[in-house]
């Protein structure tokens, strides 16, 4: 499927509504609900089965994501503000809850994602400090190396205020 172009048109859901995702161990769509293909504007049959991150915002840090993963794979939820796109290019925004799924042996076999709408107070808040950690991502030639630029910044920002990461994100989420 091939990436749309993004618009400068924010897209957005009701408060009361809950986007919804569930993933294999490599990302692949399993399960997508109604908000989901609403607010993205994909029908469930264009992202079963596509990587989670055909929604990926490029204005999104890659070293969230690096964070995100580390955190989920290794048995722990996150919290976390993402801009993500729709298929026509449109973006919206998130609080995303994600969680690692379990099978009866109690191995993580999935993940499970629950979105809400985030404030105001929060996106004015975290859009500059995304900002900020993709221009240093984007300084270094090597994707990688720009990636591990960027988790050391956002750690030293968090230093320097003080926060870990959860209190951070949770005390914006506070704040809306």
């Amino acid at each position: 499927m091939q990436r749309p172009t993004p618009t400068t048109t924010e897209r957005t859901f009701a408060e009361n509504e809950i986007i919804v995702s569930k993933t294999d161990l490599k990302g692949r769509l399993l399960y997508v609900n109604d908000v989901f293909c609403h607010v993205g504007l994909y029908d469930e049959a264009d992202v079963l089965g596509q990587q989670h991150s055909i929604v990926r915002h490029p204005d999104m840090p890659r070293s969230v994501f690096h964070l995100l993963w580390q955190r989920i794979q290794s048995g722990r939820e996150i919290f976390a503000y993402v801009k993500n796109m729709a298929k026509n290019g449109d973006y919206y925004w998130v609080l995303a809850h994600v969680t690692p799924s379990h099978d009866l042996q109690g191995n993580i076999d999935g993940y499970h994602s629950n979105r809400r709408l985030p404030g105001r107070t929060a996106l004015n808040a975290i859009a500059p400090l995304y900002r900020q950690i993709l221009a240093e991502e984007e300084r270094h030639a090597d994707r990688k190396q720009g990636m591990h630029a960027g988790v050391a910044l956002l750690e030293k920002i968090l230093d320097d205020r003080g926060l870990s990461y959860d209190e951070f994100v949770l005390g914006l989420a506070s704040q809306s």
